[in-house]
């Protein structure tokens, strides 16, 4: 946000424009809009003409808009948004919530429900469908409003110069950035986010940093010209522009493989294309240091930053929706088949028809994971609200919970991951590499008084380093005579000092790309060509190496210039890194132990994000460049991104296309980044991941939103954890209820078959399911064993289904076991109220071995040691108590069961002892065969 006082700075020469001059700049007629799509920033025809031409074509001038034309002119192009974000209504997102493949089953299985008259059971699948579709709109709801708030905390004003009428002195305001139109002319400071896509008229000291949009880090220099390539006339002395980081030679400083001793750089590579005219600036990208004015060519949808988020494809299905769609199509394929073969078998073995269809509908319930949708949404609602509450996460879209905690591969970018946006000095060398601390003095001196003289707003990132790693005391025992500030064709500074004692004398202190200081030192070809590698080495290492040289003058009232930086005498150089953020070293460590393979696509140079990572004690091993995989097929990328830790020199383009082809390799991704750039990656990723100072664009396509603590890796591993908390919490309750309801199926379809009447009524299996389902919902408040949340989790339909064939086997046999009981215990079916007694036994079994199955197969059994008993365990023992008790109470006559016989007991504890132990064995042997990649802790 740009500030008063530098505002004031600023009004003196707007204000003196001569009204002569700004009338040559108008053009008569209606003003022409500025062409779709950017014309002017887009490299249109508007591009190649001068900064007066562009204020032509505008209809504007260097004392900005009237109200009136401003007013007139937001009718006309709408306001500097982009393309509305239409909000969800209640009722939108509750319809949209049908969509969930399990509720749609279990809607269906409704309607067939209420076709055959099983109201009962109708009534109940329809309040499990609201109660879960309310829970996941509310959570989403939530989630909204949380974003809501992080925008208006990002929300932001542009200064800008308005008029009353034609002939009033213009008046810098601060407007909402909405309401800024084409032609309107804007201040720019340290600190503020570029409101539009703007034309330079004038800049001092400007440094834009553009990696929201390309992705490089280094802060790009820029400045007015008059014509492309050709620097305003005029510009000099403070005025010319001076980059934070170019200031003091990052951007032409650092030597690369590609053209060693060339000072090319990343912010070269990056500046191709607009976002490398010195002239433009664009929305989505920042004022690192120095000002400066400019004129709006392009706002709203017509913005380079728009077009980016035009161009970015549809979101494909996350690791969640794959997951859920490959155990509903199981699960709708037995319950298509189970109602046809209750319906033919008993038709053919007893006669009956479509008087057994409301059993076979009841069968089909029993097979439904009916308690699904509830389970899943209180789960994903209960991680989402404590990561908000606890780590300041947000949770956009519930699904993305669970994604996160099947992830296996995180990508990340270098700059906010695991450096500062920020350098900090390694070292100060002479000329054969030694250390120096006179490379280091001189520099700072270069910079204090660099900073004094040129009055520059703010010292750039460099000069702060330097300061910071230098003794200020040696720079105050100078005197400053005079400065001749950076710019972007010398790339070098210069700071002319008197040292004390030596009266008569002026110390010329250069500093700057190496490239530059070193051709301008007295040096013969052969030094030269060996300072030049010597330097190339170093940024092979991952170091930004500045050079630093002096000379003496003979005392002089005539000003400095460039011409006098020749024969200086070169005293050495300033190596600098990006400082490293101080929690990512341990947070790489947690997420190794976690099973996170962490891959960085990076804009960066090679050696820069190599050199990081070693520091971090993450193996970069062989640094691959992002032009080495683009003749690559798609299986040769795919074993290429498998071995490699690094990619450098990334494009947008080439991030989505490696997380992509990670997820066709069949790995769970995740992409943490926050720029335009990072679109097509975020969309690509099973689950996007940003902070909550990322472009708009980026927050509202990303799945989980980082609103304390920046790109931490800390705050990702507690939203990593809390998503396999729930992850495994989901596959608990599948394996459970599913293998316990396939069991009852199997016994149900035998027994439908074995015996002259309906093994369950429609009543029982209703109050069954119900008193099962209470039960379930406990599963959403346990707390799995730690061991569960060391590795990915992930739902994997074909282990799903061979898990609920073996156990649901079992279960089937103990109810099998438990039909022989019942004969042996009633002497057969011809006994007394067999029927009854027979349902009651039935009945009594199932909620048995139903609770037997939540305490041995679920997660958390071995934690609940010491802690008390679980709220699991105590669901499990309410539930046999209720199988006890039920039918000897009053409400058993009413539901058609009668009291059981002692001996039915006796030997029901026989049939659920030698249950429970196959149950113990199956458990272990596949929790010891599980392969890594499986959910082995969910047992």
């Amino acid at each position: 946000m740009s500030c008063p006082r530098r505002c004031a700075r600023f009004a003196g020469p707007v204000a003196e424009t001569s009204e002569t001059e700004e009338s040559g700049l108008v053009s008569p007629g209606p003003p022409a809009p500025p062409a779709p799509g950017g014309a002017v920033t887009g490299g249109g025809a508007l591009r190649q003409l001068t900064s007066l031409q562009v204020l032509r074509t505008l209809e504007s001038g260097p004392r900005g808009l009237t109200d009136e034309d401003a007013a007139e002119r937001l009718t006309r192009f709408g306001e500097n948004t982009l393309p509305a974000r239409r909000a969800v209504s209640w009722p939108g997102r509750f319809l949209r919530s049908l969509r969930d493949p399990f509720t749609a089953v279990l809607l269906c299985l409704g309607v067939v429900s209420a076709a055959v008259a099983a109201w009962g059971t109708a009534c109940v699948i329809t309040v499990l469908v609201v109660v879960s579709c309310v829970l996941r709109s509310a959570g989403e709801h939530r989630a909204d409003r949380s974003m809501a708030g992080l925008r208006d905390l990002v929300a932001t004003t542009a200064t800008v110069l308005r008029r009353t009428d034609g002939e009033a002195l213009p008046e810098a305001r601060e407007i909402p950035v909405d309401e800024l139109v084409p032609g309107d002319v804007v201040r720019l400071g340290p600190g503020d986010l570029v409101p539009a896509d703007v034309r330079l008229l004038r800049a001092n000291s400007l440094s834009v940093n553009q990696a929201a949009l390309t992705g490089e880090s280094a802060p790009v220099p820029k400045h007015p010209v008059d014509a492309p390539g050709r620097p305003v006339e005029g510009v000099t002395g403070s005025g010319t522009a001076r980059t934070g980081t170019a200031a003091t030679g990052i951007t032409g400083t650092e030597i690369t493989k590609e053209a060693p001793g060339t000072g090319t750089t990343g912010a070269g590579a990056a500046g191709d294309g607009p976002f490398g005219e010195p002239q433009l600036c664009f929305q989505g990208s920042s004022v690192m240091s120095g000002s400066g004015t400019a004129v709006v060519v392009a706002t709203g949808a017509h913005t380079r930053f728009a077009a980016g988020h035009d161009s970015v494809p549809p979101r494909g299905r996350s690791a969640f929706d794959r997951s859920v769609h490959g155990i509903s199509w199981i699960l709708i394929r037995f319950m298509l088949l189970t109602p046809p073969l209750v319906l033919m078998a008993n038709a053919a073995l007893r006669g009956r028809g479509l008087e057994t269809l409301p059993f076979a509908v009841a069968v089909a319930v029993g097979l439904t994971p009916e308690m699904l949708p509830v389970i899943v949404t209180t789960s994903l609602a209960r991680g989402a609200s404590l990561l908000a509450r606890a780590h300041g996460v947000i949770v956009r879209r519930l699904p993305a919970l669970h994604d996160l905690g099947a992830v296996d591969v995180l990508c990340l970018d270098k700059t906010g991951t695991l450096t500062q946006d920020r350098p900090v000095v390694v070292r100060a060398m002479d000329a054969d590499g030694r250390d120096d601390p006179e490379a280091l003095r001189w520099a700072a001196v270069n910079a204090w008084w660099t900073l004094q003289l040129a009055d520059l707003p703010v010292p750039d990132t460099l000069d702060e380093a330097i300061l910071d790693a230098a003794d200020e005391d040696d720079a105050l025992r100078h005197d400053g005579v005079a400065a001749v500030p950076f710019d972007p064709a010398r790339r070098l500074s210069t700071a002319v000092v008197r040292v004390p004692g030596r009266l008569g004398v002026d110390t010329l202190v250069v500093k700057g790309a190496v490239e530059n200081v070193l051709e301008r030192c007295a040096l013969d070809d052969a030094e030269r060509r060996r300072l030049l590698a010597l330097a190339a080495a170093r940024a092979d290492d991952g170091l930004r190496l500045l050079a630093v040289a002096t000379a003496e003058r003979a005392a002089r009232r005539r000003a400095y210039t460039p011409a006098d930086e020749r024969g200086l005498d070169f005293v050495g150089f300033v190596a600098l890194r990006e400082e490293l953020v101080p929690s990512a070293s341990g947070a790489l460590r947690v997420l190794a132990d976690r099973g996170i393979t962490v891959k960085v696509l990076t804009g960066d140079h090679p050696g820069t994000v190599a050199r990081a990572c070693r520091d971090l004690g993450l193996d970069p091993g062989e640094v691959r460049t992002a032009d080495a995989i683009d003749g690559l097929t798609e299986p040769e990328l795919a074993a290429l991104a498998d071995r490699t830790t690094v990619f450098a020199r990334c494009t947008p383009e080439h991030k989505a296309r490696i997380v992509t082809t990670l997820r066709a390799a069949g790995h769970t991704t995740g992409f943490l980044g926050d720029g335009v750039n990072d679109l097509p990656a975020l969309h690509a990723a099973d689950v996007g991941i940003c902070p909550r100072d990322a472009v708009d664009v980026a927050r509202e396509s990303a799945g989980v939103v980082l609103a304390d603590h920046g790109k931490d890796l800390t705050a990702i591993d507690h939203a990593i954890t809390a998503g396999r908390h729930s992850s495994v919490t989901i596959a608990t309750y599948l394996r459970i209820t599913l293998s316990s309801n396939l069991g009852n199926v199997i016994a149900m379809l035998a027994a439908g078959l074995l015996l002259p009447f309906l093994p369950m009524l429609p009543a029982q299996a209703l109050v069954q399911n119900l008193c099962f389902d209470a039960a379930q919902l406990t599963f959403s408040y346990d707390r799995p064993a730690p061991a569960a949340l060391k590795r990915p989790t992930m739902l994997r339909p074909r282990d799903f289904l061979r898990f609920i064939t073996a156990f649901g086997a079992i279960n089937a046999a103990a109810d099998l076991a438990t039909f022989a009981v019942l004969a042996l215990a009633l002497r057969g079916p011809g006994g007394t109220n067999y029927e009854a007694v027979f349902h009651a036994g039935w009945f009594t079994e199932n909620l048995l071995t139903q609770a037997l199955v939540m305490v041995l197969l679920r997660t958390g059994r071995r934690t609940a040691e010491n802690r008390g008993t679980s709220p699991v365990g105590r669901a499990a023992a309410a539930l046999a108590v209720t199988g006890l008790l039920l039918p000897l109470s009053p409400l058993g006559p009413p539901l058609g069961m009668m009291t059981l016989p002692g001996l039915f007991y006796l030997l029901l504890v026989v049939v659920l002892a030698l249950y429970a132990t196959a149950l113990v064995i199956a458990r272990n042997r596949h929790e010891t065969r599980a392969p890594d990649r499986d959910v082995r802790a969910v047992m």
